[in-house]
């Protein structure tokens, strides 16, 4: 049955909160396991061809020389990679040349050797529909304010700032930056990193460390899992997005303290994301305040994804709950998505940021961000804000969530399984079979649409899926076109898995979705 969790406490929300995660069906699920058995048996069986020199092996291995020395490849992950991975590579690191925006153009290229080398035919397969990219606003583009911006700051700064910002890498340009961004979080102070990544795996060290606890959702990003392990804090993780997993992890904290000497917790920290990118959900932000509020646990929030993409106002899922972003311990998102640059930021009292300038490792040692990078968030900002003068920001937000609650909409009424919430604009589509993850993006480029396919182990092994990021650039024929193709392609390849239809309704309240189980 399709598992939808509604909270009607409108104490804590004021809209519908509805997510979706239909159980997989059991004949697929046996399929699915079933697939990757045989899989991993033709391996052995490949594998035992190389070993006598009968087929050829073209994975790094060891030298004879070392054959005695403790292997320096990990054995399960390289017989993944050769035997599985390698099947269906073609359907990652596609070049691109073109801007990554709701269109895009690609290199071909053709493999001769089952994947293990690509050689480029010299051809371009261009205006390939993008679902694929996080420019959820459409600002990775080459024309407009913000292009013409970053060429006249680059024409006078140059790329490159050859220094740390605690040297001689700090531009004006960057303290410009840092001031929107405060502003356009609503909070006292903000710092900047070049590198989504490392903010979060370079400054949790800096806020926890050993006698502190980390409570971690299961499927936090490999960034926040990097970051609370260099922090050599305890970390418990709790159920995705559970409540009552979450409050018993607290309790049970508060009640028996630290191992062995039960002495209290230094910190607590409660980390989490705003939208989750494998599954589409977004955070019950309002609950897990309410629980920090009341065991006296701090709050570090993660929106890479949601920051522009949610809220009315495009600030995040803060906004979209209608939150006090002083409720926020720390605040921190990339601009690597919604803005079309690259960085990320770390946001909340001064007193944070203050800190954090004088013992964060990305800030003491990484060198600055490239000046056009930091006019791309400033001009993108400004625009979402109305400061330039124009409604385009606003109406892209707007645009965006119609977008994202048509394109699901439509892919249910299919007969597809989708993840996650409603007005999240990344969109997970089962598709289950480990076959089914090549063919699917193949078979979507031939018809000239870019998807992004994902399977073990970034998923759980029976949980292979499409995931669509939906654009604001993107227009209604695009998205009528895409979904054209995604049904054409779910026939041939039978995806249409969901149990359940959607029932046409005069009476439906605030929109939401009714559903009836289908005979099987």
């Amino acid at each position: 049955d399709v598992s939808v969790n509604v909270l009607v406490s409108t104490f804590l929300y004021s809209r519908p909160f509805i997510e979706s995660f239909e159980e997989t069906p059991m004949l697929v699920a046996v399929l699915t396991y079933m697939g990757y058995g045989i899989l991993t048996i033709f391996g052995y069986f490949r594998d035992y061809l190389r070993h006598w020199k009968i087929e050829k092996c073209y994975i790094a291995t060891e030298k004879e020389e070392q054959k005695d020395f403790v292997p320096l490849y990990q054995d399960f992950e390289n017989f993944y990679t050769r035997n599985l991975y390698m099947r269906i590579r073609d359907n990652w690191n596609r070049p691109i040349c073109s801007v990554p925006g709701a269109k895009m153009d690609l290199l071909e290229r053709e493999s001769h050797d089952y994947n293990w080398t690509f050689k480029y035919t010299g051809r371009v397969v261009q205006d390939v529909i993008n679902l694929g990219s996080y420019n959820y606003l459409g600002f990775a583009e080459n024309t407009g304010p913000c292009a013409d911006s970053v060429a006249e700051v680059t024409m006078k700064y140059g790329v490159g700032v050859a220094s740390t910002r605690q040297e001689t890498g700090n531009l004006d340009r960057h303290e410009e930056m840092e001031k929107v961004v405060a502003r356009f979080l609503g909070v006292e102070s903000a710092m900047a990193f070049g590198m989504g990544f490392a903010t979060n795996s370079m400054n949790i060290p800096a806020l926890a460390g050993k006698g502190c606890l980390i409570l971690s959702d299961e499927l936090n990003h490999a960034s926040l899992v990097l970051g609370a392990r260099l922090s050599g804090s305890t970390i418990r993780v709790f159920k995705h997005n559970n409540m009552q997993s979450l409050e018993k992890l607290l309790s049970e904290a508060i009640v028996h303290g630290q191992p062995r000497t039960h002495r209290p917790w230094k910190k607590i920290l409660i980390v989490v994301e705003g939208i989750y990118s494998m599954e589409g959900s977004i955070v019950r932000l309002p609950e897990v305040i309410a629980l920090k509020k009341r065991y006296q646990a701090y709050l570090y929030l993660d929106e890479a994804h949601s920051i522009g993409a949610l809220g009315p106002r495009g600030r995040g899922v803060v906004d979209y709950f209608g939150l006090d972003t002083s409720d926020v311990d720390v605040m921190m998102g990339t601009f690597t998505k919604s803005f079309g640059a690259a960085g990320g930021y770390i946001a909340g009292k001064r007193e944070l940021i203050e800190y954090l300038r004088c013992n964060s490792h990305s800030a003491v040692y990484a060198t600055s961000m490239s000046p056009p990078v930091v006019e791309q968030i400033i001009t993108s900002m400004k625009c979402i804000m109305g400061e330039d003068g124009t409604t385009i920001g606003r109406d892209r937000v707007r645009q965006l969530a119609d977008n994202t609650v048509y394109f699901r909409k439509r892919l249910r009424e299919m007969g597809f399984i989708t993840y996650g919430n409603n007005d999240s604009p990344v969109v997970p589509m089962m598709l289950y079979m480990p076959a089914k993850i090549g063919a699917f993006g193949r078979e979507m480029l031939k018809r000239n649409i870019g998807v992004v396919v994902v399977g073990f182990p970034a998923t759980p092994i029976i949980e292979s899926r499409a995931r669509f990021c939906i654009s604001a650039a993107h227009t209604k024929d695009m998205l009528d076109r895409a979904l054209s193709v995604i049904s054409e392609v779910g026939d041939l390849l039978q995806l249409k898995y969901s149990r359940h239809r959607k029932l046409p309704s005069l009476l439906r309240h605030l929109d939401n979705d009714v559903y009836e189980d289908i005979d099987d």
